[in-house]
């Protein structure tokens, strides 16, 4: 069983996860077993980690991880529907987050 935010239980779906995942990756570059992958991981990490009732949240973290491996703009998509984004400043934090990750340290060389 999955606890949702309100406090609802619901069923876990792998079905309802892999769609989840598909519509985030909607007409981008991830192959549809990319994306079948990623349902896989998702479905086993919380088979594992979890007896019985997972928090929504920690679906869609394992989620929104992946999907930041995977694709950043799909990253994007999943999160704003996830974290229910209501404002631009919520798309810049997020992208923003993708930029730290990705920031590479540049040291300057002796001598320069």
């Amino acid at each position: 069983m999955v606890i949702k935010r309100d406090g609802r239980r619901e069923s876990f779906s792998r079905e309802k996860l892999l769609a989840g995942i598909q519509r985030a990756c909607q007409k981008r570059p991830v192959s549809p077993e990319a994306i079948e992958d990623l349902a896989e991981k998702v479905s086993d990490e919380i088979n594992e980690q979890f007896e019985g009732e997972v928090p929504g949240m920690a679906v869609g973290e394992r989620v929104m991880e992946g999907l930041r491996e995977l694709d950043e703009v799909a990253y994007v998509r999943f999160a704003s529907v996830y974290r229910r984004f209501e404002e631009g400043t919520d798309f810049v934090q997020a992208v923003k987050k993708l930029e730290i990750k990705n920031d590479k340290a540049t040291f300057r060389l002796p001598g320069f």
